[in-house]
């Protein structure tokens, strides 16, 4: 059941009629986390409906070139790009993100598509010469990417309901792999979205599908079946060990959570710095594993660079996340508040001070500015998923690079300051898959690689070109190259 009505709301629908009946019996509904309004009622797969997807799927060969598939990422583009506000509202009423986000989310979408494109446009192969040796061979060796043998299985959360999903379809869709994908059952009808417009594009039936349902009712069906080659996850730090201890002998691309600093040195422009930290912090809610959740700042401008995060923060406004004009709607439910909150008043009570915001209504979490907050309180040791702003001082380098390493993730980073000597010890000493220097820690391209050390991944990177990587087997081959016998051959 579906309590809209759109050109996004269809394409659900068709998904769904198209899913043809589940065993499960269930039902899940999915409700706007604003005013908790019914959006839609979905019928649940149980683990038998996810392993019966899994073995279609196996069955499948795809057999499309790279023109075909490239046809594809173009219908798809032209598709969406049509129904651009349609999606928006369809992620808003499922997120609660506000607009805003969301119809940055559409677009960023748009880029994965293009970035898609751009690899099946790249030869992704190598050759190596092998007269340079002192065998001097009179050949010369080749690599070439294959899909995997076996099904990828992709799992995504909530926080971007439609661009994660894209991230690990595409470069599926690209490498001409097969893949069954559970989106988080707090989001689901984005990718539900995605797979219609998909087969509307042109693309065979068996070579992505969508599961809905439970992590605990699904997990061991996906992640353990026969037919899994590689799983993909993004998601918390304890569900991704879980995954990596369920699936053995397996493939796993696993990107995890983030407690990302901005570090802000002595030289910095404080308002070009306050600016970066509020956006940071509040773009999608907060709910971004890459958002600015630790704000470091030198202590000699730590009272001029506070009072300028407040001014900024103050302009963001809240409110309901269907209306163009808010700049941040709700966390996705009132758990997601509730816990943010908690660990404000935690922080209150250790002797940190709240400055601007703290804040409760239902889902939505005003944003909140905190000073004196310790480098050992729970609201910036663990990944706290919300607009707060925590300040931390610290004096010098050394202390800087310190706190920023004293937690257990390690997903990126932002830098405030102009001094090269600052700039290349910070990249050196930051244990953290990127550094950005004036940006915030999200800053990424869809094809750049992305992923993080520590608690926040294994090292292995997600964007197009990486992703590709993963999801493909290399092969080498070898052949006779004579260049004496043809010597106008390099």
């Amino acid at each position: 059941m579906l309590n809209h009505r759109s050109a996004a709301f269809a394409r659900v629908a068709r998904a769904l009629d198209a899913r043809g009946k589940t065993s499960s019996g269930a039902t899940l509904v999915v409700s706007h986390p604003y005013n908790r309004e019914t959006v839609a009622e979905l019928p649940l797969d149980s683990g038998d409906d996810a392993r019966r997807k899994l073995q279609r799927a196996a069955r499948f060969r795809s057999a499309l070139s790279r023109h075909e598939r490239i046809a594809v990422f173009d219908k798809a583009i032209a598709l969406l790009a049509a129904e651009k506000r349609d999606a928006s509202i369809l992620i808003t009423l499922e997120s609660g993100l506000c607009r805003k986000d969301t119809m940055y989310e559409v677009d960023r979408v748009i880029n994965v598509l293009h970035a898609a494109i751009a690899e099946l446009n790249r030869d992704d192969g190598q050759t190596f010469s092998c007269d340079n040796a002192t065998s001097d061979e009179r050949r010369k060796i080749f690599t070439v990417r294959e899909p995997l043998r076996g099904v990828i299985v992709a799992i995504t959360p909530f926080n971007h309901p439609m661009n994660q999903v894209a991230h690990k379809i595409c470069p599926a869709i690209a490498s001409n792999n097969r893949i069954v994908l559970k989106p988080s059952e707090k989001t689901p009808l984005s990718a539900l979205y995605l797979l219609d417009l998909f087969r509307e594009a042109g693309l065979p039936e068996s070579m992505f599908d969508v599961v809905i349902g439970e992590p605990n009712a699904l997990g061991a069906a996906l992640v353990c079946d026969e037919h899994v080659e590689l799983v993909a996850f993004t998601g918390s730090v304890a569900v991704g060990k879980r995954i990596a201890q369920m699936a053995g002998y397996r493939r796993t691309v696993l990107e995890l959570g983030g407690n990302d600093p901005l570090i802000v040195m002595e030289d910095a422009d404080l308002e070009r710095a306050a600016q970066l930290a509020a956006k940071g912090s509040y773009k999608n809610s907060g709910q971004r594993c890459t958002a600015v959740k630790r704000i470091l700042v030198e202590r000699t401008v730590a009272r001029p660079f506070t009072e300028l995060l407040v001014e900024h923060s103050r302009r963001w406004q809240t409110g309901d996340p269907m209306d163009e004009r808010v700049d941040i709607g709700t966390l996705i439910d009132d758990a997601a508040a509730i816990e943010c909150a908690r660990r404000v008043d935690e922080a209150r009570d250790a002797g940190a001070r709240v400055l601007l915001g703290h804040q409760r209504d239902g889902a939505a979490y005003a944003p909140t500015v905190l000073e004196r907050v310790g480098p050992a309180l729970r609201l910036v040791q663990q990944e706290t998923f919300g607009p707060v702003s925590p300040v931390i001082t610290f004096c010098g380098l050394d202390e800087a690079v310190a706190i920023a390493n004293s937690t257990r993730y390690g997903l990126s980073s932002g830098v405030c300051t102009n001094r090269l000597d600052y700039i290349t010890h910070l990249i050196a000493h930051l244990d953290v898959g990127t550094v950005n220097v004036w940006e915030v820690p999200g800053f990424r391209l869809e094809s750049t690689p992305f992923g993080g050390v520590k608690d926040s991944g294994l090292g292995s990177k997600e964007g197009m070109q990486e992703a590709i990587k993963n999801f493909t087997n290399l092969k080498t081959y070898s052949l006779p190259w004579d260049t004496l016998a043809h010597p106008h051959a390099a």
